[in-house]
């Protein structure tokens, strides 16, 4: 990579467009949906799992308090990877509205008074 110690600007190693952004925050949004609908949370013990656990328990196999442990231990990490993709979408989404906001702070800031767009060797006057 060149540094401006060197004479030129480094190049960018990464570069994100505001669809990108928006692309990948739906995305989290859309697994964080489905997983919510198909993970067997505990939360309401009426999944599969919960059910299981309670009938063994009733009929005294050893089962049912480890299916009931097991299954707190799901239930506790999909609830973890559940925050994660709300996170990752939520994220994304103020840094999506983030950016818009800021391009349409600086398109406005290099304009003329009289609303018209600067041209690009009028902004270049003012990079060094």
């Amino acid at each position: 990579m060149r540094t401006a110690a060197m004479g030129s600007s480094p190049a960018p190693d990464l570069v994100v467009t505001q669809d990108d952004l928006g692309a990948v925050g739906h995305e989290a949004f859309l697994v964080h949906g489905q997983l919510r609908g198909k993970a067997d949370i505990a939360g309401a013990g009426t999944g599969a799992t919960a059910r299981a656990a309670a009938e063994c328990s009733t009929r005294n196999l050893a089962l049912g308090p480890e299916l009931s442990a097991t299954l707190s231990t799901w239930d506790s990490q999909v609830k973890t990877v559940l925050q994660m993709y709300a996170h990752i979408s939520n994220h994304l989404d103020f840094s999506k509205k983030a950016h818009a906001d800021n391009d349409e702070a600086i398109a406005a800031s290099l304009r003329h008074r009289d609303g018209s767009a600067m041209s690009v060797s009028e902004i270049q006057r003012y990079v060094k």
